[in-house]
């Protein structure tokens, strides 16, 4: 996987650029902020088509905005990708470092007359579009140098170079998963493709990026529908200069609205795909799954395997709609993946959080007991975080701390009934689940107690709280040593 470091590709084109009869989609983030759910999808939807039709996905950073673009930003994205295994096939694109390839561009087709260089002041521009304002209608860009004379290009005054978008006509786009749309072409202004200081717009950036990249599937939210128009203008110019610059397919997907259908903002759960990680302990495959749910779906399945996802997917199945973000719906599924992950390998995730909330939990001598303990904990864990809470009691010291509710069940009755437990369970010779049940409920039926009466100050006692793994795991998990202990130290 590239990251911030990394060799970057600039100027010349991959292998690939040029078989447009293989699939190539890209996935484009700019590095001012973390990995975002909504970004995420579009990457896994580009990932997705690309590995189902045998292609190639890849990655570009678009890095132009200089104030705004940090390493540490660019590394979070890469981060974030890597964990949800949707890295890109070859080394991430840098957008930034091809500036002179754009600029090239923008010379060729200013030369062609498919551009034109502006020498409108921003006083003017402004001055124009408060006239249009007070006549109360739209404002275009109507500049006079559009047509004019390259020989009366002033020499020594600024100048931005903008495209010639075409003034009749209508531009189709038929959109795998919009369908077809027309925008009438008066609609598109001849915006600004390289600025005065030479540096090219990302209009201009990302047209050329996508050409030389070989990208044949513009895959990505449908806020950039309007984009689409106005980037066909240049690529349809440069098409007529070089005769290799074909229309690639577009795919505008449905932005993501919170429970309420309201704009996904942190309120519902619109955090970067790091803390859905780290602070909220979700597993990568969980998220996956959930995210390719969201407005794709396969029948009824809700449980898809990276495996089947390839299979099935295909864009045009995308809806049209906003699809609505669902945490308490993401939550479950975690709980699903956590109850079929492995053992090993949850123990290994859970033992940093566990050493953070219980600072006598050695990994070294504790893994395997953890580990050990993973089939009884994850059934009651929906996250990381829960499993972690969930192992606490046994890799507390004595005295073991109680909770209000377990101190509760800890009577003077319940404290007495405790010593006969433990008289009784002393003498159980094999130390396993199935022997010490039939010792107790033998125990329950001596006294005329339910097994109930005898595990909720039992459970108190061993693990401080009311929940917990059966008893008789918890028992065993603590070993015969230890829960004697525990017990005596609540035992009257």
């Amino acid at each position: 996987m590239a990251s911030a470091t990394d060799t970057v590709i600039a100027g010349s084109a991959p292998a690939n650029a040029q078989d447009r009869s293989r699939v190539v989609t890209r996935f484009a983030p700019s590095p001012t902020g973390f990995l975002h759910i909504g970004g995420a999808r579009t990457a896994l939807f580009n990932w997705l088509f690309a590995r189902h039709h045998g292609g190639t996905y890849l990655l570009r950073i678009e890095d132009t905005d200089r104030a705004r673009s940090t390493d540490a930003a660019i590394d979070a994205i890469f981060d974030g990708l890597r964990w949800l295994g949707l890295d890109g096939d070859e080394p991430a694109v840098f957008q930034f470092a091809r500036s002179d390839r754009h600029a090239e561009v923008a010379r060729l087709l200013v030369e062609a007359g498919h551009a034109y260089r502006c020498y409108l002041t921003q006083e003017e521009l402004a001055a124009r579009r408060e006239q249009a304002q007070a006549e109360r209608r739209p404002f275009r860009i109507d500049s006079e140098w559009r047509e004019a004379d390259p020989a009366t290009w002033p020499a020594d005054k600024p100048y931005v170079v903008r495209i010639k978008a075409p003034r009749d006509g209508e531009t189709v786009i038929d959109d795998l998963v919009q369908g077809t749309i027309t925008v009438q072409n008066v609609e598109i202004d001849d915006y600004v493709v390289l600025r005065s200081d030479g540096t090219p717009t990302y209009m201009l950036a990302v047209v050329v990026d996508d050409h030389d990249m070989g990208v044949t599937h513009v895959i990505r939210g449908d806020d950039h529908i309007n984009n689409a128009f106005r980037q066909l203008v240049l690529i349809r110019a440069m098409h007529t200069i070089e005769g290799n610059w074909p229309d690639p397919a577009y795919a505008h997907i449905p932005l993501i609205h919170g429970s309420d259908g309201a704009k996904l903002s942190k309120r519902h759960g619109a955090l970067g795909v790091d803390a859905y990680r780290d602070e909220m302990g979700l597993l990568p495959e969980a998220v996956f799954n959930y995210l390719l749910r969201l407005g794709w779906g396969h029948g009824d399945e809700e449980i898809i395997s990276r495996e089947q996802a390839v299979e099935w997917f295909d864009i045009t199945d995308v809806n049209k709609g906003a699809s609505r973000f669902d945490l308490k719906k993401l939550l479950n599924l975690n709980g699903h993946y956590i109850r079929e992950a492995d053992d090993a390998r949850l123990a290994g995730l859970v033992a940093p959080r566990l050493a953070e909330i219980t600072p006598t939990f050695d990994a070294a001598a504790g893994m395997a007991l953890l580990e050990r303990a993973m089939p009884v904990l994850k059934v009651r864990a929906a996250d990381l975080n829960e499993l972690a809470r969930g192992a606490t009691f046994l890799f507390t010291q004595r005295p073991l701390p109680v909770d209000a509710k377990a101190e509760a069940l800890l009577t003077d009755d319940a404290r007495a009934l405790l010593a006969k437990i433990a008289g009784r369970i002393d003498a159980v010779g094999d130390w396993t689940n199935e022997s010490l049940e039939a010792s107790l409920k033998a125990m329950a039926e001596e006294l005329g107690l339910g097994l109930g009466k005898l595990a909720q100050p039992l459970r108190a006692s061993l693990t401080g709280t009311t929940t917990s793994p059966g008893i008789f795991d918890v028992l065993t998990l603590l070993g015969k040593d230890e829960s004697l202990a525990r017990i005596r130290d609540h035992a009257a």
